[in-house]
């Protein structure tokens, strides 16, 4: 959760150091170059104090989490650092740079971003470093590195949806309370998507992609064995099929408007869908 809430908040920042137009590509460097390194800064204090003030500070520590939510925190940590790279990248092409050098440049920092809040875990008593992490983070800014040496651009796109869900009551201290923490808090209401853009590879609408998804739901705690010994059931894992919608097929002059289009292009919009489950096949009109 805490990767997701850091990436939302250096997107958002980060973003607006590269939005000004100027012709002057040295001077873009250096705002690229200063204004990330200032925002990477304020969002690790900012989150010490937030996140960590409360926990005990010890040793540094590994702990092994990789059987804890059904591995939705470990897409999350794809997602996240494929997002930061892809964002990078935006602002090393607006400052000119050299096409390999920004996308591999782009995948360390995204990769480098992310996995520095397990230096936090690691000393904090209450969580500790995860070796799987880190591997989800190499999994997703290398995921980005392939796609750009061998494409050339991005045609397969993580994509994140959320729906709120009945647990997230049960748990309020753990799954949050309101809309915006639980959508950082929930993983039973979150889904993780690869959205292709088919018709880079065959004659297709633009448009249109087609999208293939992962969630899991009845995740009252972190392990089945936990789960079970509350009293609720098996949590399971949910594999979805669903047309997406690519909007960076929308056209527009507007350089103001393809950052906001570059962004929504992040988030999986509703669309009809379907699930495949322990429970079988499940049909949505619009699933989100």
């Amino acid at each position: 959760m805490k990767q997701k809430l850091f990436t939302f908040t250096f997107l958002l920042a980060f973003s607006l150091c590269w939005s000004q137009d100027s012709i002057n590509y040295k001077r873009r460097l250096n705002i690229v170059r200063y204004g990330g390194l200032a925002t990477y800064t304020v969002g690790m204090i900012g989150l010490s104090q937030l996140w960590y003030s409360d926990s005990p500070h010890t040793s540094f520590h590994w702990f092994n989490d990789a059987a804890e939510w059904k591995q939705m925190d470990k897409a999350g940590h794809v997602f996240s650092s494929f997002q930061l790279s892809s964002t990078t990248y935006q602002a090393l092409k607006w400052a000119n740079s050299k096409e390999k050098k920004r996308a591999i440049t782009s995948s360390l920092v995204g990769f480098t971003v992310i996995s520095s809040i397990e230096l936090f875990d690691g000393f904090s008593e209450a969580y500790g470093a995860s070796a799987t992490d880190l591997l989800a983070n190499a999994a997703g800014a290398t995921f980005f590195l392939g796609q750009s040496l061998l494409w050339k651009e991005i045609r397969i796109h993580p994509k994140f949806s959320f729906h709120q869900t009945e647990y997230a009551a049960l748990r309020p201290e753990v799954l949050g309370d309101g809309l915006a923490s639980e959508m950082f808090k929930d993983y039973n209401g979150q889904t993780y998507w690869l959205s292709t853009d088919l018709d880079k590879f065959m004659r297709f609408p633009k448009w249109l992609n087609l999208a293939v998804g992962y969630g899991a739901e009845g995740m009252v705690y972190a392990r089945d064995e936990e789960n079970i010994a509350a009293g609720y059931p098996e949590a399971y894992r949910q594999f979805y099929l669903s047309i997406d919608f690519d909007l960076t097929a929308i056209p527009t002059r507007s350089k103001f408007l393809k950052g906001v289009i570059f962004f929504a292009n992040m988030i999986k919009l509703p669309a009809p869908t379907l699930e495949f489950s322990k429970n079988g096949v499940k049909a949505y009109a619009f699933y989100f």
